[in-house]
């Protein structure tokens, strides 16, 4: 019988695992989308329903549960403040899985993890922004010509 076999174990240790999802749950709380395995979004689908829940309802404990599973203050004062008001009028369902395709080196079958409703200007937090700099042609051959003489 299949009993007491509640979630899939990714052919990890348990402390592997536990690691993998709060990197995984810090990941979509800050960038609300990410790509990955259709099993690892799968088992990471019900956890950050589950962080999102325990969000909605503002008080400290909640705040300190969520502290211990996450690790991180960023990502908890993102949900009590931007993800909990978000969802506020939703019951359930704060996240969705879509197939995307197959990786190529392996062939194993991708995922796309996303907050619904989710902000598109999260994805661009980390992207350094784009400095013009002066043509670097014409100093290479300002360096060349002085080089020359």
């Amino acid at each position: 019988m299949r009993h007491g076999i509640g979630f899939r174990k990714l052919n990890k240790t348990g402390e592997h695992r536990k690691a993998l999802f709060k990197n995984m749950l810090n990941s979509l709380i800050k960038y609300e989308q990410i790509i990955t395995t259709l099993p690892k979004a799968k088992e990471l689908k019900p956890q950050i329903d589950k962080v999102i829940t325990i969000g909605k309802d503002n008080k400290l404990s909640n705040k300190k549960r969520l502290f211990s599973k996450l690790q991180d203050k960023k990502s908890v004062n993102k949900v009590f403040d931007e993800l909990s008001k978000r969802y506020s009028s939703r019951k359930g369902g704060y996240s969705r899985v879509l197939k995307a395709g197959f990786r190529t080196g392996d062939d194993a079958p991708m995922a796309v993890i996303e907050l619904v409703d989710r902000n598109p200007e999260a994805k661009k937090i980390d992207k350094p922004k784009k400095v013009e700099t002066k043509d670097k042609t014409k100093d290479t051959e300002a360096e060349v010509k002085t080089a020359k003489k």
